[in-house]
């Protein structure tokens, strides 16, 4: 067993008890095993749980393998047993730079065959590329590795040789019968020196909801900009942490979660300001005129609206970037953008193909890779190329905002979130459904806040796709959204550990965990976030597999610490705050939980009474949410941040834990902008759709009134919770 699969099963939980008596399902559970998929696991009370055989049945069959009848497992589980042997070399390898070792390779008894490394030439990685010829072991079986290897995506080729004639040509002498790929990534990912040992905040922010009197409708990039810079010089906040700004759909409707993107690899256009571009400052009055008219219309009510209307919003920014492409560009301009797009690759090409097909509504009806896609791509070349130079644009302002941040005196700047994964219609899963499994949707088990479980309605990466694709989308992944950020936030980390994998049709407490390559995916995120000199912080809350924090921890990876949930044991004792960890960002809220002083006040509670969330009396979740309260407000008098209880209102309550917040050890503290302002709506309630107006919350006071950007200095309770956090 390899260093990386033996690592990947101490992570796999399972009960103890006796199985099934039937045979069949017997081997079914070995066929599962074989393929990572979990038959029994332990719930968040610590009950056993075992799996239905319906769902292993139905999570095997989106692994592309056929069980629909006890027959057909029994052939399945033999072809199983046998696969790994069939393979001449695995299609990647990933190894940890000072652990390497030896590849293995299968070959027929009496073949020869040499090989060789052909190294990456990344200068970011320290590798300049060459050859490097490999050995292979007495026995014929690995391919022994240098012991100086840089870190990089290397290529190993193997060549087959025969005393056959017909492998004697010139072709068979010069081209290898085999390639794979060897990752070489550090051991973990060092903090950047300035960011020890102090801790260093910054705001949380969900982008759109953050607008000035020059957005449209929504927030933006140069919004975005501004407050960095704003926050660092005169609060000296260090980072800014932002929702997912992936890629939705190119024409309303549009799916208002930003964590269901059509795609993570490329960056949602509603975030551009047509007025800051090159183009707009190239266009004639006629046009500017036009677009200063559009802008009016999209802003016209923000004051009073208590939803953001993003298909309105994006509807008139979208006629404005339509008037401002047919602004003639430079020759630099248009060499930059071509640039842009050849760094870009191959990806930019499928996605900019799939907007257009889908805003021709044909993305479902043409598939991808056929000649129709082709001809199609050919009669609207024009329209493709809109969406190539949007994407430019995204990126040329996310590109001012990160420097926006840093001139303001950010140590980190923009800190960007990957979603789990991806919409069940969109680009990915288009012209990447070899990738995805299909008949699932990944989600979350039950657990203390989300009693019903979730469903996130995103087809998951399977594993063994993702492995033989030599993790080439991974990759593409990372380095998208390492642009222009100095550090990433991974939501649900513990996807790459395992994830839950619920069958289309069943309820989300009906799923069973698939486990995934941790070690090889955990490495190469540390080695992109190396190559960009970013932090990574990885989201370790809900069920969490024992070690699984252990090991974020020994990769440099930073944890997720929420106050409300951080325990003394298993006692109801709030955690002091000089025992938080270090390797983590610690906040007292998130997207998916209530503003503070709407948490302190138990909304959430009677939120989910009425939404049909709770699986508990209401008059049992109210008492434990005071109690919640209660040991919280205990912990804040007993450490000095509350006078006493006389002062158990919720404003100086609010005050009091951000005053405990800073004063935790943890490397990056978060603050809600929201709590900054004194909103109370959640932006987010898990476990709905329609019935929240979920992401299209405004950012708003106590009263509900909208915030602007241009009016946070003036607003009482930023002031006092910037000064409390500027303090160190």
């Amino acid at each position: 067993m390899s260093q990386s699969d033996s690592a990947r099963a101490r992570f796999v939980a399972t009960v103890t008890g006796s199985p099934p008596p039937s045979a069949v399902f017997d081997q079914l559970a070995k066929l599962a095993s074989l393929n990572g998929v979990t038959t029994e696991y332990t719930d968040w009370k610590g009950n056993p749980q075992r799996v239905a055989a319906k769902t292993i049945r139905a999570v095997l069959a989106a692994l592309g393998l056929e069980v629909g009848t006890d027959e057909a497992v029994l052939k399945a589980l033999k072809l199983a047993q046998v696969a790994k042997s069939r393979a001449v070399i695995a299609p990647a390898t990933v190894m940890r730079v000072g652990q390497l070792g030896e590849v293995a390779v299968h070959l027929a008894p009496g073949t020869s065959a040499e090989a060789w490394l052909e190294l990456d030439q990344d200068p970011l990685l320290g590798s300049q590329g060459g050859l490097v010829d490999l050995a292979f072991t007495d026995d014929g079986g690995h391919l022994v590795l240098p012991e100086d290897l840089p870190l990089g995506w290397h290529t190993i080729r193997l060549r087959i040789v025969s005393d056959s004639p017909a492998n004697s040509s010139q072709e068979a002498q010069t081209k290898p019968d085999h390639q794979a790929k060897l990752v070489i990534c550090p051991d973990r990912l060092d903090l950047p020196p300035h960011l020890e040992p102090t801790s260093e905040w910054g705001p949380m922010v969900q982008l759109y909801s953050l607008r000035s009197q020059l957005s449209w409708g929504l927030g933006d990039f140069i919004d975005l900009g501004a407050l960095g810079h704003e926050m660092a010089r005169l609060h000296g906040a260090d980072f800014v942490l932002i929702n997912p700004i992936h890629a939705a759909e190119p024409t309303p409707p549009i799916t208002d979660s930003p964590y269901l993107p059509t795609t993570r690899d490329f960056v949602n256009p509603i975030y551009i300001r047509p007025e800051a571009t090159a183009e707009y400052a190239a266009a004639g009055p006629a046009v500017r005129q036009n677009v200063d008219q559009l802008q009016v219309l999209a802003a016209a009510g923000s004051d009073t609206a208590t939803t953001l209307e993003r298909d309105a919003a994006w509807t008139l920014k979208l006629r404005a970037l339509e008037l401002l492409c047919d602004v003639p560009r430079s020759p630099d301009r248009l060499q930059a953008i071509e640039d842009f797009a050849s760094q870009a690759g191959s990806g930019l090409n499928d996605f900019a193909l799939w907007s257009a097909l889908a805003e021709a509504g044909l993305a479902s009806q043409i598939e991808y890779d056929s000649a129709e896609a082709g001809e199609f791509a050919k009669t609207h070349q024009a329209r493709l190329d809109f969406h190539v130079w949007l994407q430019f644009l995204a990126d040329e302002q996310l590109a001012i905002a990160q420097a926006a941040c840093l001139e303001g005196g950010m140590k980190l700047g923009v800190i960007k979130d990957l979603a789990v994964g991806v919409h069940p219609h969109g680009s990915d899963a288009w012209s990447r459904a070899k990738l995805l499994a299909k008949g699932i949707e990944a989600g979350a088990p039950p657990d203390y806040f989300n009693q019903v479980g979730q469903g996130w309605s995103e087809p998951p990466w399977r594993p063994d796709a993702l492995a033989a694709a030599g993790y080439g989308p991974l990759r593409s992944m990372l380095r998208a959204m390492l642009r222009h950020a100095g550090g990433l936030r991974i939501d649900h980390i513990l996807g790459l550990f395992r994830l839950w994998w619920i069958p289309l049709g069943m309820e989300p407490g009906d799923g069973t965990y698939v486990a995934y390559d941790h070690e090889a995916m955990a490495s190469i995120l540390v080695l992109e976030a190396h190559r960009a000199g970013a932090v990574l912080v990885g989201e370790d809350l809900g069920v969490v597999a024992p070690g699984v924090r252990e090991y974020l921890k020994s990769r440099g990876i930073l944890g997720t610490s929420i106050a409300w949930f951080e325990r003394e044991g298993d006692g109801p004792n709030k955690l002091p705050p000089s025992q938080y960890r270090r390797l983590a960002m610690t906040a007292l809220t998130t997207h998916d939980l209530p503003p503070t002083s709407a948490y302190l006040a138990g909304e959430h509670i009677n939120q989910r009474q009425s939404l049909g969330l709770l699986d508990m009396p209401l008059d049992q979740a109210l008492a434990g949410a005071a109690l919640d309260r209660s040991t919280m407000v205990d912990l804040l008098v007993s450490e000095g941040f509350l006078e006493d209880r006389e002062q158990d209102d919720d404003p100086s309550v609010v005050l009091a834990l951000h005053k405990m917040l800073r004063s935790m050890p943890s490397v990056l503290l978060g603050v809600s902008l929201a709590d900054m302002v004194g909103d109370r709506r959640s932006q987010n309630v898990p476990g709905t759709d329609r019935e929240y107006p979920n992401w299209s919350v405004p950012l708003a006071d106590a009263e509900g009134q909208a915030v602007f950007l241009e009016e946070l200095e003036t607003n009482a309770t930023f002031g006092a919770i910037a000064q409390v956090m500027r303090a160190k």
